[in-house]
């Protein structure tokens, strides 16, 4: 039963934008399946299904493979040991890295595939990132500095 509850949810979140545990319930129940939402929490991270930014700003359940989960956790080290401070200025950010980490950092910001971030600049210790909408500087802001505590 678990095995094709699992690829049931594989099969939904590769056809629908799916956000929360309780919408993936909902849909599972519409299948046929009764679960809980320890069950779906659990097959959540068994199928190790992480949140991405979609191109409307959402975010949506997809499936991180083990390259996928290496490459992020480097992305996140570079994070961590770089990034010195954020600001924004109307659609672009200003990253402040290290002396010498500009560049991977950039590097690792690009890897994430934003979908509002356009591109980023990196010289020594700085970085430029457009961001398609203003509004959307925050909302990347946020999630780098979560990342790179």
């Amino acid at each position: 039963m678990k095995e094709k509850r699992q690829a049931k949810i594989l099969e939904l979140i590769r056809k629908r934008d799916v956000e929360t545990q309780e919408e993936l319930s909902a849909y599972l129940e519409q299948e046929g399946f009764v679960v809980t939402q320890a069950t779906v929490s659990r097959d959540i991270r068994e199928l190790k299904l992480t949140k991405i930014a979609t191109e409307n700003g959402r975010q949506k359940y997809a499936v991180l493979t083990d390259a996928d989960t290496s490459l992020m956790d480097k992305y996140v080290r570079v994070l961590q040991e770089g990034l010195v401070s954020i600001d924004i200025a109307e659609n672009i950010l200003v990253i402040h890295t290290v002396s010498g980490m500009a560049s991977a950092v950039g590097a690792a910001v690009d890897a994430m595939k934003l979908p509002e971030l356009l591109g980023s600049i990196a010289g020594d210790d700085t970085i430029i990132c457009v961001i398609r909408f203003g509004e959307a500087a925050e909302k990347i802001k946020k999630i780098l500095l979560s990342l790179g505590k």
